[in-house]
């Protein structure tokens, strides 16, 4: 197994550097796999096109949903050069991905310029977040879509 999960980081690694040399973004790549088959590749995409999203976990996610027609990839595997940073985390779980094999650490990753540890501060409630005004407003409006979700009945989403 250790040979299997060594095998497509170095795919990953590779798409990685593809990503660095054709400038489509940082140093960064991931790849989805299911029952030891490669489903999806990608590198982060952030300068090519403009999306602060496109990272590689997102993108490879993004992928491998359209390639298998869900977005229920609870039996894949995620390989990602990087640790995943708070969205790419997030994007995993809500996908119900069950194991996660990355390389890097955000350590590594800040040493190269790429440092979320901001992003961290303010999820554990450790930072004073003067970078966003952030403001509710309109739930009574909002809240009908949450009850016609209700209404629906269908909750095989989450």
């Amino acid at each position: 197994m250790k040979n299997e999960h060594l095998h497509f980081l170095q795919l990953a690694v590779e798409e990685a550097k593809k990503g660095v040399l054709s400038n489509d973004g940082g140093p960064f790549g991931a790849a989805i796999v299911r029952r030891g088959e490669l489903i999806a590749l990608a590198h982060n995409e952030v300068l090519k096109t403009n999306d602060p999203t496109a990272h590689a976990e997102v993108v490879a996610i993004r992928r491998a949903s359209a390639i298998l027609g869900r977005f229920d990839l609870s039996d894949c595997v995620l390989y990602a050069t990087c640790e995943p940073c708070p969205m790419c985390l997030a994007a995993s779980y809500w996908a119900k991905i069950k194991t996660l094999v990355y390389a890097c650490s955000r350590h590594d990753a800040a040493r190269a310029g790429f440092d979320d540890a901001f992003i961290y501060e303010v999820l554990e409630g450790k930072a004073e977040d003067k970078r966003m005004e952030v403001l509710q407003m309109g739930r009574e409006m909002a809240l009908s879509a949450f009850e016609l979700w209700q209404q629906k009945g269908d909750k095989t989403l989450y």
